[in-house]
């Protein structure tokens, strides 16, 4: 999201290496292949059809890593709450890139290239135990075009030698997009990155013994957490390297890994350059087995959160063309489509627990809507992830910005701890997810 918007090691690259074949996959009781798979334009699971009703849960493998950052008893806590409430997929940073820029998280899983952080990979293997354990799915992305993780203009400060580009500092987000984007034709960055590629998707869980690509708990690789070709003005070049980069990146993750989708972690037109024929260029591609979107109204303009009556009835409109076309693409495409990021912030845009959520569940209302009535209508909408479970965490500084040692939250370090986490004493929103929950499970047949 844009905020303006050492035993399993070795086994898995043994196994890379020597083109080991994959375990028989696992099957239900039933007989029914437990992996979320793509049956034309929908998802299937267990021999049912499967809708995502999901949290982002960025991170989710922080709180279970076995000393330093890690909570574990916060981790059941969390996703036994998330459980209760319907949710049955988490949406989950798989990797980050230690870096000086301050709106980045600590520690990072990626220390430099090829220098991993085995206890922050010994908690991704916690989450994933955890969420087989509750029959929730995970979608886990390998990169950001981002800074709040180090993300690609990382691998640029690593391999170009330029500085990590940070946005909350220079106040340029088309400058950071522009150049975050010859990430993708640096072929040193991208040698490190596919072979960061191959130390996640190669892995074997310390704590339960699976491969990573035999596990059906894992439900889809994706990319990156909204790539861009660039900024608003991308060219015709730039937008080639691009939907080159997305289609060769998600074929490699399949020779890698025969048995998981493949997703990009696209905005959309929002992150397309409003651009449609690259929005469905770019996942075209049969490596790409579904498509994503993501949808803040607030942080492309639309909406005021201190004018929400004068402002609210075109974002609304806005919101739903956004929603219906996306969906339309994706009926085009013949592939199904997620939307796996949104949010709005609480009332009076403050960042106060204790403030008030009646604009937020009012927009939230409007999107599950929307969803459950294409889907049951057969389009091609899969689900829905908000941003983001915050959970248990609270803010605990006075200006509300996160530092290292605080509690993580469905915000990043580079945004206020509030604007758009939901917490577990929001009522109101929580009963509204969990009453769309159910809505959705009951389309599963």
């Amino acid at each position: 999201m844009i905020r303006m918007n050492q035993l399993g090691a070795a086994l898995a690259m043994a196994g890379l290496v020597s083109g080991a074949a994959s375990a028989a996959a696992p099957v239900s009781a039933a007989g029914k292949s437990e992996f979320v798979t793509v049956k034309k334009t929908h998802f299937a699971r267990k021999g049912k059809s499967y809708y995502i009703a999901g949290a982002n849960f960025w991170y989710g493998g922080y709180l279970g890593s076995p000393s330093g950052v890690g909570e574990r008893a916060r981790l059941r806590k969390e996703l036994d709450t998330m459980k209760a409430l319907g949710i049955n997929n988490v949406r989950v940073l798989a990797v980050s890139e230690k870096t000086a820029m301050a709106s980045a998280v600590r520690p990072a899983t990626t220390n430099g290239p090829g220098k991993y952080d085995e206890d922050l990979l010994a908690g991704l293997d916690f989450l994933v135990d955890e969420l087989g354990k509750r029959d929730m799915t995970v979608v886990l992305y390998l990169n950001n075009f981002w800074q709040w993780s180090g993300g690609m203009t990382q691998y640029l400060n690593w391999f170009e030698g330029t500085p990590a580009l940070d946005p909350n500092v220079t106040k340029d987000y088309d400058d950071y997009m522009a150049k975050t984007a010859r990430f993708y034709a640096n072929k040193d960055a991208q040698k490190e990155f596919r072979g960061t590629i191959r130390k996640i998707v190669g892995r074997v869980n310390t704590i339960n013994g699976k491969a990573y690509r035999d596990d059906p708990v894992i439900m889809s690789w994706q990319l990156a957490n909204e790539p861009r070709p660039g900024n608003g003005k991308a060219s015709d070049k730039e937008k080639a390297v691009y939907t080159k980069w997305i289609a060769e990146t998600a074929q490699y993750i399949h020779e890698l890994d025969k048995n998981h989708l493949v997703s990009s972690g696209s905005e959309g037109l929002a992150g397309s350059a409003q651009d449609a024929k690259l929005f469905m260029a770019s996942h075209s591609s049969k490596h790409i087995d579904y498509l994503t979107y993501h949808l803040w109204p607030k942080n492309w303009g639309w909406f005021d959160s201190k004018k929400p009556v004068e402002s609210w009835d075109g974002a609304i409109s806005k919101s739903r063309d956004y929603l219906n076309t996306h969906i339309d693409m994706a009926k085009t495409l013949g592939k199904p489509i997620v939307l796996e990021e949104f949010g709005l912030d609480r009332d009076g845009a403050s960042f106060d627990i204790k403030s008030g959520t009646k604009i937020r569940d009012r927009f939230y209302g409007e999107i599950f809507e929307l969803i459950q009535r294409r889907a049951a209508n057969g389009d091609p909408i899969a689900g829905w992830n908000f941003w983001a479970w915050g959970g248990a965490g609270r803010a605990a500084n006075a200006d509300y910005w996160w530092k290292q040692g605080n509690d993580f939250m469905g915000d990043p370090p580079q945004e206020e701890q509030g604007l758009y986490s939901v917490f577990d004493s929001d009522a109101s929103s929580l009963a509204l997810i969990k009453d769309h929950a159910g809505k959705l499970r009951l389309l599963q047949r």
